[in-house]
């Protein structure tokens, strides 16, 4: 009989048959295939929609459409405001689009989960537009996910992104 105090190799539990022997369960090869594939259509799922609401969200307010400065001016804040966020929001929206610069990439996810955040709270704070606050957190939720299922090319050197545990 086997001793209980080998450790099984990763990915594999040890289970005691019906003749009281131990065997390894390998995990099936489909599964494993499928762990990544659903791992990396999350990720560009979540990370399309960020890049394009940052793209066209920077542009919009670059171009201060009617819609956009209404919304601003009800929160409580300057016209100028939509400046500041217009230009930082198209390069956040090159760089997670883009397939390296992982220092960049950190500070665009941080700043799309601080815009999104603070979005949250002045439309809770003044009241203005509560329905947005679904969409908003919706819009925090991917960017969330699009940080935690990015690719391991796509991270700080040192550093591996979040893993399910099995």
């Amino acid at each position: 009989m086997r001793s209980l105090s080998r450790s099984a190799p990763a990915g594999t539990t040890m289970s005691a048959g019906t003749s009281g022997r131990l065997f390894r369960r390998d995990r099936p090869p489909v599964l494993a295939l499928a762990d990544g594939r659903y791992r990396t259509v999350g990720y560009r799922v979540a990370t399309a929609v960020i890049v394009a609401e940052a793209g066209m969200g920077g542009v919009w307010d670059l171009a201060r459409i009617p819609f956009v400065t209404d919304v601003v001016t009800h929160l409580g804040y300057p016209r100028y405001f939509l400046v500041l966020l217009g230009v930082w929001k198209i390069p956040a929206a090159i760089v997670l689009a883009a397939p390296r610069l992982p220092l960049c990439k950190e500070w665009a996810y941080a700043g799309t989960f601080f815009v999104y955040t603070g979005a949250i709270a002045s439309h809770l704070i003044t009241g203005y537009a509560r329905s947005e606050v679904a969409v908003l957190s919706a819009m925090t939720l991917l960017t969330v996910t699009s940080w935690a299922l990015r690719p391991a090319d796509r991270c700080l050197p040192g550093r591996q992104p979040l893993r399910m545990r099995s």
